[in-house]
């Protein structure tokens, strides 16, 4: 199955897995998501074919770069990103929620409050 994934040589020794964007069986996409190579996931979490209950569960994986490109995918749902906008900790996650097409304004309004805060703690200190 993985013979799908091309392996592009980046930099002096690394090697990053790009997934094809024709790849649109979920029983596939759902094996990579657990994936151990974070490069898999990654790939896993941008490619536009993949479900929402894999996205949803690939928010919750422990590399924020899989998280970024979850917060990208517009097949993520607007409850996922609810979640993820309130347990997330990396600044430029929060921001890629918010660009989301499927982003509410209830967790827009929220990420932009936080946002706020976050600079007026800035500038009192």
């Amino acid at each position: 199955m993985k013979k799908l994934i091309y392996w592009v040589y980046w930099g002096l020794k690394n090697f990053i897995p790009i997934l094809p964007s024709n790849v649109k069986s979920p029983g596939f996409l759902d094996y990579l998501s657990k994936d151990k190579d974070l490069g898999v996931r990654r790939s896993v979490a941008y490619n536009r074919n993949t479900t929402p209950e894999i996205l949803d569960y690939l928010s919750k994986d422990v590399d924020c770069g899989v998280r970024f490109r979850v917060a990208l995918n517009p097949n993520t749902s607007s409850e996922t990103l609810k979640q993820m906008s309130i347990v997330e900790d990396y600044l430029y996650v929060k921001y890629a929620i918010r660009f989301n097409p499927n982003c509410s304004l209830e967790t827009y309004k929220y990420l932009s409050a936080l946002e706020i805060i976050k600079t007026l703690q800035q500038v009192s200190t």
